[in-house]
């Protein structure tokens, strides 16, 4: 094996262990997204060592406006995430998933998010509030970013590396013991060739033991299979059969893992694209407002 356990100093165990599970305390007794909001906009202030200026901010003692805007920008009900414009999420789960992901992001930019062992724990005790499931023993590391949070399901022993996005617009699932490597993106949501402002959402799935390698794209609808390899900046358009090992761009199956020719499909048989099968159907309310930002027209001749 290649890693090693490490522990911090007693102190500081005991300080990282006292803060996360305060932290946690607080998330889990908010009543409801107004409360969840209060509880996270606390946080970042003493997370950013603001606590007495902030104070002063609150009682309307004078700041500068640059302090204003930063003693503001804690409060997630200041702030508007990407996520918030996608016109089919589910307003109630998203109502609470907002202030946890703003959490999450900002948690990113202090100087504890460098600090390993520090970092792991709050992350996953955050992941425990936001995902819809968290397994034992995940490690999430720095800068993975996500649309929502709340439809993405972690199985047990998995690890995500550095700069991952996981997009769940549509569905997410990681399995047990899978490895998502540095910069990977995994994508739950398409966009029609014709007209862009045209998405569906998928289910995208990472079975268990999976390893997407670095810089890969897996589209969406895509099943990774089990105890499968996706190599270094492919592109997977189709789904990985279980045990094979999958590259390029777009991404092909080259090989079996050896020793698991005896269980494993036939090359022959394997880069089936078959997102339509796992496609999300969503309603758009009634009284939207929608919001086109490309403001064209680019509707074939020959339709």
């Amino acid at each position: 094996m290649t890693k090693r356990h490490v522990a911090l100093p007693d102190d500081a165990e005991a300080t990282l262990r006292g803060f996360v599970s305060a932290v946690d305390d607080r998330l889990a007794a908010a009543g409801g997204p107004a409360e969840l909001a209060d509880e996270v906009t606390e946080t970042l202030v003493d997370l950013h060592g603001d606590r007495e200026a902030y104070e002063r901010w609150r009682d309307d003692d004078a700041v500068s406006p640059v302090e204003a805007a930063r003693f503001a920008n804690y409060d997630p009900r200041n702030a508007t995430l990407e996520s918030e414009y996608y016109a089919e999420k589910d307003e109630e789960a998203f109502a609470r998933s907002k202030p946890l992901q703003w959490l999450w992001r900002q948690f990113d930019n202090t100087p504890l998010a460098d600090n390993v062992e520090f970092a792991l724990r709050f992350r996953r005790m955050l992941a425990d509030h936001l995902f819809a499931d968290v397994g034992e023993d995940v490690r999430l590391f720095k800068g993975i970013s996500m649309t929502y949070g709340h439809n993405i399901e972690i199985g047990d022993n998995v690890v995500v590396h550095d700069d991952v996005h996981l997009d769940d617009r549509g569905k997410l699932t990681i399995g047990d013991r899978a490895s998502v490597s540095d910069a990977v993106h995994v994508y739950t949501h398409d966009h029609d060739i014709v007209d862009q402002t045209d998405v569906d959402n998928y289910h995208t799935i990472i079975e268990d033991d999976a390893r997407v390698t670095q810089g890969a794209l897996v589209r969406a609808g895509v099943r990774v299979g089990e105890n499968a390899v996706v190599g270094s900046r492919s592109v997977v358009q189709g789904d990985v059969p279980d045990h094979h090992v999958a590259v390029g761009m777009p991404a092909k199956s080259i090989k079996v893992k050896p020793g698991w020719e005896s269980v494993a499909a036939p090359l022959e048989s394997a880069n089936e694209n078959r997102q339509d099968e796992r496609r999300l159907d969503h309603d758009l309310p009634e009284d939207l407002d929608a919001f086109d930002e490309f403001q064209r027209d680019r509707s074939p001749p020959d339709a």
